[in-house]
């Protein structure tokens, strides 16, 4: 039987242990929870790219490989995931579980020790953060930047975001601007760096066969230096219940096919979000296999290549992902509008609804699967101030019914349309 133990078990720190038995390998993160903004988001999320290059007493990548090796092989990761406006940045690990190992093994605590140590004790010269690997990383990030453009879908996506939230923290990439990341400087850097550990609020995920009263211990020993500021750096996400009138852009670009990206907000349904509801919701709508945008826009009338719609229900906000031939751009658009409006006037077959259900259920307890994937889900729990493990939320995925979809679906309202074609083509 797993068990989940949630702690603060320092000022500012939350530790969620879940122990369970079904692992051969052990899992620890941690992530420093920053407000997503056009002024940090590379900052933020240049950080962990620096400190896993090197600590003090393993200052480069060569003797680092030689510690891990050491701890059977042991894994650290840095590790940037943004929910809502919430950017999260930090490490993940993984080590072989030492019910495993010979002897007796200290595996856990050596690479929580491990973690902690890139993370509070990095490499640095006079006191400051290693002005080589500073701009080894800058380059890397400006490196990644530049290449959301080669991938369309995502660069359209990206650009929706962008045009829809212009005025929100939610339009900026979790790396940043290249503008911004290209002024990172070493020295402005480390004093950030600092203020990040003093000031943000940290949450800590463990997954394995050890007890939370032991990976606390662990936590405890391991993060004893960790600065904690008086008060702690405020995150939020702010959600606009209500659009706009509806924002229709496109622009041009050497491209094979169309890419039409749709955003919606939520609506009134954010004062009280049923987030079980929402997820169904979003599965019959565009979320699947089942779903009306694929079995109709795609399969039935073949208007797109492709056809997905996701939420991020941090934020409230719900976008479609399209790829269509430019000149059945106004049939898509309006078919895709139209699959919405059916949801809304509970035009949801029993096969449709039940299908969607079941399809969340399942994805729900895959996620079991991984610690990895735990974690993430976790973590989104955290941000939401709720409770729910993975088996107590499907049980609320099970009890949706139709008309919580229906309520949804009436609730939602077009934003923003944003429509990526080849230059020079007609639409």
């Amino acid at each position: 039987m797993d068990k989940i133990i949630r702690k603060i078990v320092m000022p500012g720190v939350t530790l969620l242990c879940l122990q369970t038995p079904k692992f051969k390998t052990g899992y620890f993160s941690v992530a420093l929870q920053r407000q997503l903004c056009p002024e940090n988001a590379a900052k933020d999320s240049i950080i962990p790219q620096i400190l896993k290059r090197g600590c003090r007493r393993y200052p480069d990548m060569e003797s680092l490989s030689a510690a891990l090796d050491d701890l059977y092989g042991a894994v650290v990761e840095p590790i940037v995931r943004q929910r809502g406006e919430i950017l999260c940045t930090g490490f993940c690990s993984s080590f072989v579980d030492d019910k495993y190992l010979p002897g007796e093994a200290k595996t856990l605590e050596n690479t929580i020790s491990l973690v902690a140590e890139l993370l509070l004790d990095p490499a640095t010269k006079d006191g400051l953060l290693n002005a080589e690997y500073v701009n080894s990383e800058k380059e890397n990030i400006c490196d990644e930047i530049r290449s959301r453009v080669n991938d369309k879908r995502v660069y359209a996506s990206g650009r929706l975001r962008e045009i829809m939230c212009a005025d929100e923290n939610y339009g900026t990439y979790a790396y940043g601007t290249l503008e911004t990341a290209e002024k990172i400087q070493y020295i402005p850097l480390t004093k950030y760096y600092k203020e990040s550990l003093a000031e943000s609020n940290i949450y800590m995920f463990y997954c394995g066969s050890a007890s939370p009263m032991r990976v606390e211990l662990a936590v405890k020993e391991a993060f004893a230096t960790l600065p904690r500021s008086e008060e702690y750096y405020d995150t939020s996400t702010e959600i606009r219940i209500n659009a706009d009138e509806p924002k229709y852009v496109t622009e041009e670009m050497d491209v094979l096919q169309g890419n039409l990206t749709i955003g919606f907000r939520m609506g009134e349904v954010m004062y009280r979000p049923n987030y079980a509801a929402m997820t169904v919701f979003n599965t019959v709508y565009g979320g699947g296999v089942t779903s009306k945008l694929f079995a109709n826009v795609r399969e039935k009338l073949s208007l797109c290549y492709y056809a997905s719609s996701s939420v991020d229900s941090n934020k409230g906000i719900m976008t479609v992902s399209s790829g269509i031939d430019p000149a059945k751009y106004e049939e898509a658009l309006a078919e895709i509008l139209a699959q919405l409006d059916a949801c809304r006037k509970g035009d949801i077959s029993s096969k449709e609804f039940e299908s969607a259900k079941s399809y969340v259920v399942a994805s729900l307890r895959a996620y079991n699967d991984s610690a990895a994937t735990m974690d993430d889900f976790y973590l989104g729990q955290e941000l939401k101030g709720l409770i729910y493990d993975l088996d107590e939320y499907a049980g609320l995925v099970d009890m949706v019914e139709l008309e919580d979809v229906v309520e949804i679906a009436k609730s939602v309202e077009l934003d923003t349309v944003y429509f990526l074609k080849n230059r020079g083509e007609a639409v």
